[in-house]
């Protein structure tokens, strides 16, 4: 990278990278796990629930931590439905009859 347009454009992107709370790393795996890696990488720079998710899982596998309890009673906290006052009764039929 001799030209110096070129150094200013990494040095520009690099920038525009820590601004964002983004960082390049190397790391070193098998030649296999190219694609999952940066798939993942991909998946946790979005930074949404999902990714989340996935950081949450992800460390607690790597730790060997056993599952917290109570996890699916704070995903159905997290429900949109939670006081959203549904009416779940239903009537009670006694069916049809069946001609054998």
């Amino acid at each position: 990278m001799g030209n110096t347009a070129q150094k200013r454009a990494l040095r520009n992107y690099r920038t525009r990278l820590v601004k964002r709370g983004m960082a390049r790393f190397e790391v070193l795996g098998l030649d296999t796990d190219r694609e999952l890696i940066r798939s993942l990488a991909r998946r946790l720079a979005e930074d949404d629930p999902e990714a989340l998710r996935i950081r949450a899982t992800i460390s607690q596998t790597i730790a060997g931590e056993p599952p917290r309890k109570g996890g699916i009673l704070a995903a159905l906290r997290r429900s949109p439905l939670v006081g959203a006052d549904l009416n779940l009764a239903r009537s009670h039929t006694s069916g049809r009859e069946v001609d054998l």
